[in-house]
């Protein structure tokens, strides 16, 4: 099948939507749609994102459209199965190549983060910026890198797992608070995901209450909830200042559900510098222009 080469589809897959768009090469968006995740079948995934891929050719009038698909994963250059997943039924899968059966064109998997790093970085906060450090705060957390406009993947496929490093500069009674899915304690995802805040909430007052409402009422001056943002922030300033310490990126870019915490932008600049070796940092924190959309911007442009 002949490549179009007028068009993008970039499909994001997540645990609970899969969502597809249509750019052209220019940025413009022409359709965008998203559908229900049937979790724990892999075959399913596979129908849902081929569905959604015909939807999008159908609005554009052709077919051949370059196909990038962002996962919450990776792929192993070891076996060509995806690995690291979080929507642990597509792990063990050969699903790029699946793909590019199912759809008779080469198709392009990355991390979803990797996606998040790609769009902010060809046409949102980070566009003007060399080397791009984008992070999804959300019910998990990861991260990707973007160098000169192309991704930062890496020899074993986990550049920018940032997610699921321990947490620096915390007391070891703390990190084995915090059991991860990825079998160790104390990752950076365990405190710094929507989940994370609820658990510090917890911790703290014994209440269990959404990361959402945490926020706003932290917001409204409520002090249980302010402590518990004061805590999450520290625990963010930690975090991101070992990102600076190893990467030195010309800017952090935040997304996911917790990247709409406005106190992140207010009270993260004067914490940084606690942390970063030499006292001082100059890197930028902003959160992402394409908002929920970056995923799936990204994974489009992986065809480009």
């Amino acid at each position: 099948m002949p490549m179009d080469q007028k068009w993008l589809i970039g499909v994001d897959l997540g645990g609970t939507k899969t969502e597809v768009i249509l750019m052209d090469r220019q940025s413009r968006e022409h359709f965008r749609t998203r559908r229900a995740t049937i979790t724990g079948d892999y075959q399913a995934t596979l129908q849902t994102i081929e569905s959604l891929v015909a939807e999008a050719e159908t609005q554009a009038g052709t077919t051949g459209i370059p196909v990038g698909v962002g996962i919450p994963g990776s792929i192993s250059r070891k076996t060509g199965r995806i690995k690291n997943a979080n929507s642990t039924w597509i792990n063990g899968q050969p699903m790029q190549e699946d793909l590019r059966q199912l759809l008779h064109r080469p198709v392009t998997l990355t991390n979803d983060a990797n996606c998040l790093a790609l769009s902010e970085a060809t046409d949102g906060a980070a566009k003007d910026c060399n080397t791009v450090f984008a992070a999804i705060l959300g019910t998990g957390c990861g991260a990707g890198v973007s160098v000169n406009g192309r991704l930062l993947s890496g020899p074993n496929g986990v550049a920018g797992e940032w997610g699921h490093n321990q947490l620096a500069w915390t007391p070891e009674t703390e990190l084995q608070q915090r059991p991860c899915f990825c079998g160790r304690h104390g990752c950076n995802e365990t405190f710094l995901s929507g989940t994370g805040l609820s658990l510090t909430h917890q911790l703290l007052t014994g209440q269990q209450t959404p990361a959402h409402t945490i926020t706003e009422d932290a917001g409204k001056g409520d002090p249980e909830a302010g402590k518990t943002m004061d805590h999450y922030l520290e625990h963010l300033a930690r975090g991101l200042a070992a990102v600076v310490n190893v990467l030195d990126p010309d800017i952090i870019v935040l997304g996911g559900g917790m990247s709409n915490a406005e106190q992140i932008y207010e009270q993260l600049p004067e914490r940084l510098p606690r942390y970063v070796f030499g006292g001082e940092c100059d890197t930028p924190v902003v959160r992402a222009v394409h908002g929920d959309s970056s995923g799936v911007r990204g994974a489009a442009w992986l065809g480009a």
